[in-house]
């Protein structure tokens, strides 16, 4: 349990947080969400003790533990994988350094036993026997081979660090737990390892994350961050969109009758409940839901980019031809006679974990480098729209404001008028029009990019990672946009609701081949799970 009383926080002239009173209780997963710069990063430090509160406290249960996952990649380099593990439970390590100092001694003397035993106790009662093995599943859990476990951290890639930092976090069992951005940086089974562990994770998890398929898979409960104050919401992070859309339509629908509104709200609870979480707190929380009344949902101060993807032309049979591409990068054959055919109905992810291949294809179907050897042809009746993975050429060095940057690509209408009206849709209003692109934020890039795609009215489209960058408000907008897109697209992406919900055809891209199926992304994932298993 934890617990906030009275917390406020202003940087500036600017409030953070005010009179934020709030109880993480046990058995909960709370995701907390909000808005990008709302502050969540800075309430999990508030939380952890790292950043002071100027008014309120934060408390805990009596002789409770919290652990938070740390961001300095860099912080263990000459430390030892196993007993960065260990170091999560600080005073576990702390008592096995101090025994085993004492079991080091030449001269052991008569108080060094009678202090080894109290320590041989202590440690006992936290279950220390036991922990170099926890510390071994968890690690294995999340894809470390035992044979890097006496490995120096500076010997471990980026990703590799990543999952040892997450197992420390999670070593001991502690009593409230933090986590912010825990699968950046995750591949697609760790991540799952990870959702199980906290489905049964039986004590308090405070989480930040733009993974809405991991906050939907783990969360009980919604902590929304807005206004300066922090709401919690039942149920997953869905539930808290569709509540807030509901909310927002009521508010504006003010002449419906109360019942009308209470009718619709059943519903809507009624089809959250029988699709409830498949953990273990998935009976109590249906009963949550179900006791929700009228006046428990309220609409969100977000704002949603305006994402929607028409195309000037209609789009033929005969849209892509590819056959036996080959590209070797650096010594490595990262396409290997790569052959398929594109149909105008397909939403092709690429998915893999090799990122280079993935992103040399989409650069060679859009002519920016070339195979050394194969072929691919596009249809006639094709007009392609390219988001790629690097977007920083469109952007450096680029001294006209948005404006005027944005005109280049509206061969339709140039007027300033239209510019600014389809900017103000992508959420840049007012004077941020006159931003120079250099300055922009990487999420503002992001959206600049799918304004410069919309404008050409491509029936094809081509995205590598356009979710990098985002807040939760905009990768829904873009999720939404391009599930209702009625063009063919190629895209890659890491998050797993965006894939699921928008591609109906996987090409999976391993050791330079493909594996090609008509499936959505769940289904891949289990028919790739069934494989290897048999």
């Amino acid at each position: 349990m934890i617990q906030v009383t009275d917390v406020s926080l202003r940087f500036g002239d600017r409030k953070l947080f005010e009179d934020v009173n709030i109880k993480f209780n046990p058995g909960n997963c709370y995701g907390l969400i909000g808005a990008n710069g709302a502050g969540k990063s800075t309430f999990i430090k508030i939380l952890s003790g790292e950043i002071e509160a100027q008014t309120g406290n934060v408390s805990m249960g009596a002789n409770e533990r919290l652990a938070i996952l740390k961001q300095n990649h860099f912080e263990y380099e000459e430390h030892e994988v196993m007993s960065v593990v260990m170091m999560g439970h600080n005073r576990l390590f702390e008592v096995m350094q101090e025994k085993n100092a004492i079991y080091m001694k030449e001269d052991f003397s008569d108080e060094d036993g009678i202090k080894a035993a109290e320590l041989e106790g202590e440690f006992a009662e936290m279950n220390g026997w036991e922990a170099e093995s926890e510390a071994a599943i968890l690690l294995q859990g999340l894809g470390i081979k035992e044979s890097m476990f006496t490995k120096k951290m500076a010997e471990l890639t980026g990703s590799e660090k990543v999952k040892v930092l997450l197992a420390q976090a999670l070593f001991g069992k502690p009593d409230v737990l933090l986590l912010d951005e825990p699968t950046n940086g995750l591949d697609i089974q760790a991540i799952q390892w990870l959702e199980d562990f906290l489905i049964n994770f039986e004590n308090t998890v405070i989480v930040v994350s733009h993974d809405r398929h991991f906050l939907n898979t783990v969360c009980t409960h919604i902590a929304d961050l807005d206004f300066s104050k922090i709401q919690i919401y039942v149920g997953n992070y869905d539930f808290w969109y569709e509540s807030s859309q509901l909310a927002q339509k009521m508010m504006q629908d003010q002449n419906k009758k109360k019942e009308e509104k209470i009718k619709e709200l059943q519903a809507f609870v009624a089809r959250f409940s029988a699709n409830a979480s498949k953990s273990k707190q998935a009976t109590s929380r249906k009963k949550s839901l179900e006791k929700i009344s009228l006046d428990d949902i309220k609409p969100s101060s977000r704002k949603y980019p305006f994402v929607n993807f028409e195309s000037e032309r209609e789009i033929g049979n005969d849209v892509l031809q590819v056959k036996d591409l080959c590209k070797t990068v650096d010594g490595v054959k990262i396409l290997d006679n790569v052959s398929f055919t594109m149909n105008k109905e397909d939403k092709i992810a690429l998915v893999g974990t090799d990122e280079i291949a993935k992103t040399t294809l989409m650069k060679i179907l859009m002519g920016e480098t070339e195979a050394d050897s194969g072929s691919f042809k596009w249809g006639v009746t094709t007009s392609q729209a390219y988001f790629p993975h690097d977007n920083n050429e469109y952007f450096n060095g680029n001294e006209v404001d948005l404006v005027d940057w944005l005109r280049q690509y509206s061969p339709q209408d140039q007027s300033e008028t239209f510019l600014r009206g389809f900017l103000g849709r992508m959420l840049f209003s007012g004077e941020e029009v006159r931003k120079k692109p250099a300055v922009l934020s990487g999420g503002e890039k992001v959206r600049c990019m799918l304004s410069r795609m919309m404008l050409k009215q491509a029936n094809v489209l081509l995205l590598d990672e356009p979710t990098n960058h985002l807040d939760l408000e905009s990768i829904t907008a873009l999720n939404n946009g391009l599930t209702n897109s009625k063009g063919a697209m190629i895209f890659t992406s890491h998050d797993h609701q965006f894939v699921q919900t928008i591609a109906n055809r996987i090409i999976d891209i391993n050791d330079g081949k493909i594996t090609d199926k008509q499936l959505s992304y769940d289904e891949f994932l289990e028919w790739n799970k069934s494989k290897v298993s048999s």
